[in-house]
């Protein structure tokens, strides 16, 4: 059996299962938030703070009473979230923990050879002083171990401390305890991670399984490509097998494209379309979107579905920039509807707009802009600021 989906229907249950459906307004708390981080997967941590980081901003675009003080104790005091990489740097549910031990090994057999070439002999040594100074010594950033070891001389003088910590933290040997000012402390994992979330191991089958299952439960329906790139803990072919394996347990989707081309055969769940008629409608107001929202993770499937074509530029030549340094996408309802640069200048207390784009087709009509001036207060009032300030020539729209 093949459900064919219209595209305004895959888009409604891929924001639902991204969390972008519930009501922005909701009480969350502390156990709601965990919640909600377990419920779409995994936030993406980044230090950019053109307005806020993008792991604050990913949470509060979902949900406006999200309270940052709640996000640091799951991380730092209860330990239910910890550190780790997805596709990038992300916060994870604890109880995912036992799973990344997978990722560690793999790392331990690849990354340990590929940096050992690459930083040349003494490598391996270094990292294992750097652990028995942490093992000995207590927490540590990177700076820490670098100006000590200066003092003293030896191997840290001529090679970096943060790769050491960072292959020590990617083999799954320390754990980031907590942060200072946005730096990372490290401990050994057995003082960060609570027992009963490290504690045991997962066969390989079942960790494929969990890995796959899991994803697909996220994106509500996929392609095997898409399935592995979500938490890119497996294969490509290794989620081709796991599909093949359990070909009782899915059924075909072909979903539609927004430009009305050819459908996108896809794989769902078995209990698929009796969540059709459950899934709501997301919120009509505006919204914007950290560059680095899950919702944005596979630009390809977002093109597919929004037709929205976007790309963050930091690294593009200003002269070469289409729209701007650290663009913010904006969704309106189940539509992303166009992007806006703009700056917290926290010294001057305001939200500069320095400008706005509305994708082909979108009007500025007076109640779309009264939706997005609302969001910009919102935004504004969580990033500290007092004011917005509309640069001259913001609105590109009306160009």
């Amino acid at each position: 059996m093949t459900i064919r989906l219209s595209n305004s229907d895959a888009r409604r249950i891929f924001l639902a299962k991204q969390g972008l459906s519930g009501a922005p307004h909701r009480a969350l708390g502390k156990d709601g938030l965990l919640k909600l981080i377990h419920d779409i997967g995994f936030v993406q941590v980044d230090s950019i703070a053109t307005v806020e980081r993008a792991h604050h901003q990913i949470l509060f675009s979902r949900n406006q009473t999200y309270r940052r003080e709640h996000l640091t104790s799951l991380l730092e005091d209860d330990r239910e979230l910890f550190e780790h990489w997805t596709h990038d740097a992300s916060i994870i549910p604890s109880s995912f923990y036992r799973y990344w031990k997978h990722r560690f090994k793999w790392e331990g057999e690849t990354i340990v050879d590929r940096w050992s070439k690459w930083r040349g002999e003494g490598f391996e040594k270094g990292c294992d002083e750097t652990y028995e100074r942490i093992a000995k010594g207590g927490p540590v950033l990177a700076r820490d171990l670098k100006e000590a070891e200066h003092e003293s001389g030896g191997w840290w003088n001529w090679h970096p401390s943060k790769t050491a910590l960072e292959v020590l933290w990617r083999t799954g040997k320390l754990a980031i305890a907590r942060r200072e000012n946005f730096q990372k402390v490290y401990d050994l994992t057995e003082r960060v991670i609570p027992p009963h979330h490290q504690d045991g191991e997962v066969e390989h089958h079942e960790f494929i399984d969990w890995a796959c299952r899991s994803a697909l439960e996220r994106l509500g329906f996929a392609t095997h490509g898409e399935i592995a790139a979500f938490w890119d803990l497996v294969s490509p072919d290794e989620a081709k097998a796991w599909v093949a394996e359990h070909r009782d347990e899915l059924i075909d989707v072909s979903i539609e494209p927004i430009d009305g081309g050819k459908p996108r055969s896809s794989y769902a769940l078995a209990g698929f379309p009796d969540e059709l008629g459950d899934i709501p409608d997301p919120p009509g107001r505006v919204r914007v979107l950290s560059p680095f929202d899950p919702l944005l993770r596979d630009r390809n499937r977002t093109e597919r579905l929004f037709g929205f074509f976007y790309r963050i530029e930091i690294f593009v030549p200003e002269p070469k920039r289409e729209y701007g340094y650290y663009v913010f996408p904006l969704i309106e309802g189940d539509r992303l509807i166009g992007r806006i640069d703009m700056k917290a200048d926290r010294k001057r207390g305001s939200l500069d707009v320095r400008r706005l784009w509305l994708e082909r087709g979108v009007k500025p009509s007076s109640g779309r802009m009264e939706r997005i001036d609302a969001e910009l207060e919102r935004v504004a009032r969580f990033a500290g600021v007092e004011r917005i300030e509309r640069l001259d020539g913001w609105n590109a729209s009306l160009s």
